[in-house]
């Protein structure tokens, strides 16, 4: 009978290891278990051989990969990718394997129970395909890995961190509350640009039924009359003529998508999307939004990582690939390369120059303390209040500004055709 070498962890965190006598790898599996133990790694080192049959790194389901094999690579990447969950759903799907695993399930047949649960944006499977990656006898963390759409490598990371600090569930549990904040935060940005865009959308839209329906019936009016018309009305004629033109509308077409494309390749090169993400930094009043986002997503990724175990340098690579900025970015690469000097973690955030005064003295007093991550927490925690009164506060101001200007806007299209009505209505007097 073949002989099975082990690695598992007891509930308390304790690595174990031995040697079992079984027919195949699941029977090792299903005898560790029974052992109520958290497999790690299944081997047979004295001659069996190993057959992967896990799918290619990113791969479907198995129906939906035999059914992806018979069209063209182009069709097959167009209906056959992958979509990445959203923040709450992917903290829905942590939080239900936390949970199970917390009741006392060992986690393959807490994968195999994923499969049936609701996890809206998470395929089943998904957990079928981490499960059989265990049940092979990869840690859960290299099974996450290996379908990297839907895990990133922040969250396979902490994975890995828990798995190695005995400490799994509270790991899960952690992050998913990481992912919810985050879902809030986003959610707040959403709800708070749904108003102005709604606005502007309907405000758009009524200028170009004014100009495209409406104008033409009083311009015949006012052509059949013969009198002189003001300017302001001329110059609205003029206007609502190149609008029903058709060439103006392939014109306007043709140089719109010039500017598209000339904007996205500026933002896609290195030099554009570090002067777009300065700029950002820098607006009035978004500049502040954007700032207070960011600081607390550096503050929570980075807290989560380090008080779940993974190193400072692993944690400050993974916070630089999370953070959506590239002037953030290249200070977080910068301490990077000076933490592996051995300097402290204030210090060059401070040189950067990028993070805010109260950022630094709460990370110098967390060093000094021990507690980095505590003080990161509360960072982002005084981050996310802050952001959540900024958006209140540029809603309430976006509001009445998308008033003045759509009353702007229809006063000027009231006024020149109001002038025009006077002007004909005098000259019919004078006559």
């Amino acid at each position: 009978m073949p002989q099975f070498t082990y690695k598992a962890r007891r509930r308390n965190g304790e690595v174990v290891t031995g040697v079992l006598d079984v027919p195949d790898r699941s029977a090792a599996l299903a005898q560790i278990e029974r052992l109520g133990l958290l497999p790690v790694m299944v081997d047979q080192p004295k001659g069996g051989v190993v057959v992967d049959k896990a799918p290619r790194k990113g791969a479907s389901a198995p129906a939906a990969a035999g059914a992806a094999a018979l069209l063209p690579p182009g069709l097959r990447d167009l209906f056959f990718r992958q979509r990445r969950p959203k923040l709450q759903e992917i903290a829905t799907f942590t939080q239900q394997l936390a949970n199970l695993l917390h009741s006392g399930m060992p986690l393959t047949v807490a994968l195999n129970s994923m499969t049936h649960l609701e996890s809206k944006g998470i395929p089943a499977d998904v957990s079928r395909q981490l499960r059989q990656d265990v049940t092979e006898g990869r840690s859960l963390s290299d099974a996450m890995a290996r379908q990297p759409v839907i895990f990133s490598d922040m969250y396979v990371n902490m994975v890995r961190a828990g798995e190695q600090s005995g400490a799994l569930v509270d790991v899960l549990r952690r992050l998913a509350e990481h992912y919810h904040r985050f879902a809030e935060v986003q959610a707040k940005f959403v709800s708070a640009l749904i108003y102005p865009a709604v606005v502007t959308f309907v405000g758009i839209g009524i200028i170009i039924f004014f100009m495209t329906f409406m104008l033409p019936k009083f311009k015949e009016i006012f052509e059949g009359i013969k009198v002189p018309l003001p300017r302001p009305t001329q110059i609205l004629m003029q206007v609502g003529d190149l609008m029903v033109s058709p060439s103006f509308w392939v014109i306007t077409g043709i140089v719109i998508s010039a500017l598209a494309v000339l904007f996205m390749r500026f933002k896609n090169s290195p030099g554009g999307r570090r002067a777009l993400d300065s700029w950002k930094l820098r607006l009035p009043v978004f500049g502040q939004i954007f700032r207070l986002n960011l600081y607390a997503q550096f503050a929570r990724v980075l807290a989560t990582l380090l008080q779940n175990g993974v190193p400072v340098l692993t944690a400050l690579k993974i916070t630089e690939q999370v953070i959506p900025n590239q002037v953030l970015k290249e200070a977080i690469a910068q301490t990077r390369e000076a933490v592996t000097d051995g300097k402290t973690l204030a210090q060059p955030l401070a040189r950067s120059k990028v993070f805010p005064q109260l950022m630094i003295d709460l990370i110098k007093i967390g060093e000094e303390t021990g507690d980095v991550p505590g003080a990161l927490r509360n960072l982002a925690d005084t981050y996310e209040n802050e952001l959540s009164l900024a958006l209140r506060v540029m809603t309430n101001l976006i509001e009445p500004v998308m008033i003045i200007v759509m009353a702007v806007g229809v006063g000027l299209l009231l006024f020149s055709i109001l002038s025009a009505m006077f002007e004909i209505t005098n000259s019919i007097g004078r006559g």
